[in-house]
């Protein structure tokens, strides 16, 4: 059993989590800073289980850090706490830097002051270290083209001429990431793995595809773009889409996501010891273009039909899907909810929120 640990553990992914760690562990402690972009009131979630200890704090501070190992030595560390805006890293990249590497290096620093070493850290990293990946030619040859220029997005230029985009994975995709974020992130990776490796401490990482369902932010304007959309239907709106309407996400629901570290955190020691292993890819394990998104919202809602705009965000990934097949071997865990009936079940938990 023993102590977990989670920071971010008031977020989304951690509130989801609060509810499963305790059946596993003696003890579930969850740090948070409750930054106001995420969270309207400064209390304990209502969201985060009662059987979870909470402690109000900032990643990036040594002394909460110093003060909180004084008294507890995690078993499991579950590091969730991150910025995560990726179009908001590109004009607040000290604050993202800050939060995601340097909090990452502070919590480090903290275990070895405590003599405290967990036996294995879970990162959830992200889909955007990846970039725009890997895209094939008509003669089967890969390519990384790299990021999507401003002149070409200006012209409609969507995709990369003559070549398909190809879905992430870890064991065989090169990291090229595009946003500030995306490049915190792949930082946060190498970070841990070379300090675990090093202290023998076993790094579990996963690669989190866009992640949604009931319990995400409807206040934080730079993430959680199916609540925006459902947000806007449900006003009875038109869902505003960029591009043509067929830049790609990997939309995995959130209970997913939840059972995934849930399968890391108690993976078997011999599954988990030696060299890292290859970081797991979470998602759906199907492309979901933005505009059939929206379509579904709108359906949903009997909203007017979305509308493509041709509008474009500098930074922004065309294509990002993942395969899941080590995910599905490694962790014996395999999606439940596709995006139709999670959509649903947003949704529902929109609708339910706003009655409140």
């Amino acid at each position: 059993m023993g102590i977990c640990l989670v920071t971010g553990g008031a977020g989304f992914i951690g509130t989801a989590l609060s509810a499963l760690l305790p059946e596993h562990f003696d003890r579930v402690i969850a740090v948070d800073n409750l930054h106001p972009q995420v969270h309207p009131a400064s209390g304990r979630p209502a969201a985060l289980d009662e059987r979870v200890e909470f402690v109000r704090g900032d990643v990036t501070d040594a002394g909460m850090w110093d003060t909180l190992l004084a008294s507890v030595a995690p078993d499991v560390v579950i590091h969730l706490a991150a910025e995560t805006g990726t179009g908001q890293s590109l004009t607040e990249a000290t604050r993202h830097a800050a939060t995601n590497v340097v909090g990452t290096t502070e919590m480090l620093d903290a275990f070895v002051r405590a003599d405290a070493l967990p036996e294995r850290i879970i990162l959830t990293s992200s889909r955007a270290v990846y970039g725009e990946g890997a895209w094939q030619d008509e003669d089967g040859d890969v390519s990384y083209p790299g990021q999507r220029s401003d002149a070409m997005l200006s012209s409609g230029v969507w995709d990369f001429p003559g070549l398909t985009p190809l879905p992430f994975a870890s064991t065989r995709t090169k990291p090229t990431p595009t946003s500030v974020y995306g490049a915190t992130k792949l930082a946060q990776e190498h970070i841990l793995t070379s300090w675990c490796l090093a202290l023998g401490v076993t790094p579990v990482l996963f690669r989190l595809q866009n992640v949604y369902g009931p319990g995400q932010s409807l206040i934080n304007p730079y993430t959680g773009i199916v609540s925006f959309f459902a947000q806007r239907a449900k006003a009875g709106e038109v869902i505003p889409v960029y591009e043509d309407g067929e830049i790609v996400r990997d939309f995995v629901f959130i209970d997913d996501v939840a059972r995934a570290l849930i399968a890391g955190a108690l993976m078997a020691p011999d599954a988990a010891a030696g060299s890292a292993a290859a970081p797991y890819d979470i998602g759906s394990g199907e492309g979901t273009s933005i505009l059939r998104l929206a379509e579904l919202i709108a359906a949903h809602y009997g909203a007017p039909a979305p509308a493509i705009n041709g509008l474009y965000r500098n930074g922004d990934v065309r294509h990002a899907s993942c395969e899941i097949d080590e995910a599905r071997a490694g962790l014996a865990w395999s999606p439940q909810t596709m995006v139709d009936a999670g959509i649903v079940e947003l949704c529902t938990w929109i609708d339910q929120e706003v009655q409140k």
